[in-house]
């Protein structure tokens, strides 16, 4: 079996069903060691780009580049994989699973729930904590 088979294997339903695989943003960005890993086309970064300087440090990593480019992603750190629909988050969440980081979360909600937790006053508790 190999090292992708044996993550699939230990994603049963009691993964699924405790939400083991996922974080709210609002969460995530309290996490001041953690990293954001932004895995959008460079299309959607050149349109909408995320910068979490008063919060966290952001790795923009195309999804299709992430196998070549896997040196830059942090393995003792808390990775939170973020994309539009959550779609290309699962491929991220298991490839890099599969590649022994076992820090890895999916940002739940796409643009919407990530943007909630970027207003004014958010901001403003995050920074005056």
């Amino acid at each position: 079996m190999n090292d992708f088979e044996k993550i699939i294997n230990g994603m049963d339903f009691s993964f699924f069903a405790t939400g083991q695989h996922k974080i709210e943003p609002g969460d995530f960005l309290k996490n001041k060691e953690a990293v954001f890993l932004d895995v959008r086309a460079q299309e959607e970064m050149d349109t909408i780009q995320f910068h979490l300087k008063l919060h966290l440090p952001v790795l923009e990593i195309p999804l299709h580049e992430v196998p070549q480019r896997i040196d830059e992603i942090p393995k003792n750190k808390m990775i939170g994989v973020f994309c539009s629909s959550g779609v290309r988050c699962v491929i991220a969440f298991a490839y890099l699973k599969s590649k022994g980081y076992q820090q890895v979360k999916i940002l739940e909600g796409g643009y919407n729930n990530l943007v909630v937790n970027l207003l004014p006053g958010k901001i403003h508790k995050h920074i005056n904590k």
